[in-house]
């Protein structure tokens, strides 16, 4: 990039932005947008372009610490920085769970995996588009130990809203036992007749734990 300074008034990344939107910047003039101004001796051109290289290369989000060691990049804008990354990930869906596609019940373990062992049992509901791809993963209900209350109204109040072609059910027992009980094979056959008037299909319902999981569809119960 050319030094701010020698860059006519219309084409400087604010104004830019502003008269032809943001996808008509390249991501040194954004880098620059973010940072504001350089510092004694560097042009902010010249930083955003040391930061750009960086994060070319980086791995995942970009480190505090590295951005830090950029000349001119002080801790608020490095701040800044991460700040937008993340907005980026939660808002653009970059978060594991919206559109991961489900081909097998095994595919729905790194969606649940943090609650596969927790002391309480935890009911969940993955709405899924007409192409098999996760739009949302919800918890549905919690419940103590291994009760846990179900209603169709709380499972598929989301899944309208998400405009889901179906969903697949999930619950960790905390028992560590994968054998359903009577209670979840009823609730699995309700939300299923539920969806069924709906138009959202029930795909699966699986039971997971810290050493496995099971699928209900699998076991003949869908």
């Amino acid at each position: 990039m050319k030094r701010m300074c020698d860059i006519p008034n219309r084409d400087r990344p604010r104004e830019k932005l502003a008269t032809r939107g943001p996808q008509a910047l390249t991501d040194a003039e954004l880098i620059a947008l973010l940072l504001g101004r350089g510092i004694k001796g560097r042009d902010v051109s010249q930083v955003a372009g040391d930061v750009e290289r960086y994060l070319r290369t980086a791995e995942g989000s970009p480190s505090y610490d590295a951005l830090l060691g950029i000349e001119g990049v002080g801790a608020a804008k490095a701040c800044e920085i991460m700040a937008c990354f993340e907005l980026g990930r939660r808002y653009l869906g970059d978060d594991g769970v919206s559109g991961s596609r489900i081909a097998c019940p095994r595919d729905v373990l790194p969606l649940v995996a943090e609650w596969r062992d927790r002391k309480q049992e935890y009911f969940f509901c993955i709405t899924l588009n007409g192409a098999g791809e996760v739009i949302e993963r919800r918890i549905v209900t919690v419940g103590i130990l291994n009760q846990s209350l179900v209603h169709p109204r709380e499972v598929f109040a989301e899944a309208i809203t998400d405009r889901a072609a179906s969903v697949i059910l999930v619950h960790n027992h905390p028992s560590g036992t994968l054998d359903p009980s009577t209670q979840d094979i009823s609730i699995t056959r309700q939300l299923v007749e539920a969806g069924s008037i709906l138009g959202i299909r029930v795909l699966d319902h699986i039971i997971v734990t810290k050493r496995g999981y099971v699928s209900l569809k699998e076991l003949g119960h869908l």
